[in-house]
């Protein structure tokens, strides 16, 4: 009798031990769909996002993703995906994971430990005349006090005439609707053409002649092109002085303002920033026709979501310029990561770019042709995005 009361006894215990452990994964089961259900509903501008994640998985070759795919579904196993590998090294995707070097590229590992090759780590989107990943573009980081020195500056008298009609000499415009915003978050790079006595790449900055002037030929050709432009001339680098920061917090000055532009003015459609490259005259000079052109590099960051349209708005620019201007554009290249702002306020649109103009070595002649081609180009291409856009 008591050996019957005993087991009767454990079969209870047993029951209530399974009905409390079934009970605490109905409860997870139902938690996890839960919370499945929350983050597929929720809006992407609620949605969680980890930069580390994204950086990671975006540097995973994608026979990665093919072999995990074939596991669960064998249509993956055709000729179509036969580029996959049959088998992963686990092991290799854990070093990866927790040291970010990665096996069969050495750049993962060199270019944390050689001075300015973090360059290596940039990605090529489209690759212009001769650019490689041996000349992508530079962005010196000087000391605030070098950029805010003041030095000797003067101008060719022989520059390309500028057209200051009022009226376009073009069929279709704007009106007088500026569609365009410019500004300049370096406003002080200069080019040493310009700048007496200096020879050091370094010291290439002035408060008057440098890269605003770019913006302001490159605004008064859109104008002739039939494109209304609004320039920005706020010197970020005196802004950065007054609060006390360093040079490279420069994109946290020129943000704010890109936003009051965008926010004041709603026709604005385009923001550009433009550069200058710290690379010397052989990688950013272009002779076309005869004639002398400051290279153009269309910069796209990769620390910010949802980058697609920018790139896509840099790639065909780059291959407009290609069909009338070959060569003038050095390609488009995507940055982030270590050593670069990687957003560059292009966040705030999905219709801006940064554009390095020439480098340090080159003049405001060749600098203008450059402006006056890109608008040349850039009117071409809003007139058929307006017409495309009209149709939908």
């Amino acid at each position: 009798m008591n050996y019957l009361r005993q087991l009767c006894r454990s079969i209870m215990r047993n029951l209530l031990g399974h009905l409390r452990r079934g009970t605490i994964w109905i409860i997870l089961l139902g938690l996890l769909f839960v919370s499945i259900s929350f983050v597929t509903t929720i809006k992407p501008a609620y949605q969680l996002s980890s930069s580390i994640i994204t950086n990671w998985t975006s540097q995973i070759d994608q026979s990665v993703f093919i072999y995990l795919f074939r596991m669960e579904n064998k249509q993956y196993r055709s000729n179509i995906y036969s580029d996959g590998p049959e088998e992963l090294s686990w092991s290799d995707l854990l070093l990866e994971f927790a040291t970010n070097i990665r096996i069969n590229d050495v750049r993962s590992l060199l270019g944390r430990e050689i001075p300015n090759f973090y360059a290596y780590d940039q990605k090529i989107i489209i690759a212009g005349e001769g650019t490689d990943y041996t000349d992508l573009p530079i962005e010196s980081a000087p000391p605030l006090e070098t950029v805010l020195e003041n030095r000797n500056a003067s101008l060719e008298e022989d520059l390309p005439n500028e057209d200051d009609s009022k009226t376009p000499n073009v069929e279709k415009t704007t009106g007088d609707r500026k569609v365009v915003f410019l500004y300049n978050t370096h406003n002080r790079e200069s080019f040493l053409p310009h700048l007496d006595g200096v020879k050091d790449p370094n010291q290439a900055f002035h408060g008057e002649v440098n890269i605003t002037k770019v913006s302001d030929r490159l605004a008064k050709s859109l104008h002739k092109n039939g494109i209304g432009a609004q320039v920005d001339h706020t010197d970020f680098m005196s802004v950065l002085n007054q609060k006390g920061w360093e040079y490279w917090q420069s994109y946290d000055a020129s943000q704010p303002v890109v936003k009051e532009a965008l926010a004041n003015n709603k026709d604005i459609t385009y923001v550009f920033d433009l550069h200058r490259d710290s690379r010397r005259r052989t990688d950013t000079t272009k002779t076309i026709n005869g004639e002398q052109y400051a290279s153009l590099f269309f910069v796209i960051g990769s620390d910010y979501s949802n980058n697609s349209k920018n790139v896509a708005l840099a790639t065909s620019l780059h291959e407009k310029l290609e069909e009338k201007y070959p060569g003038l554009s050095r390609g488009v290249t995507q940055q982030g990561g270590a050593g670069n702002n990687g957003v560059y306020n292009q966040n705030l649109s999905k219709n801006a770019i940064l554009i390095e103009f020439g480098g340090v070595d080159n003049t405001m002649t060749e600098l203008y042709r450059s402006a006056d081609a890109l608008a040349e180009i850039f009117a071409s291409y809003y007139w058929e995005a307006e017409a495309v856009q009209s149709q939908q």
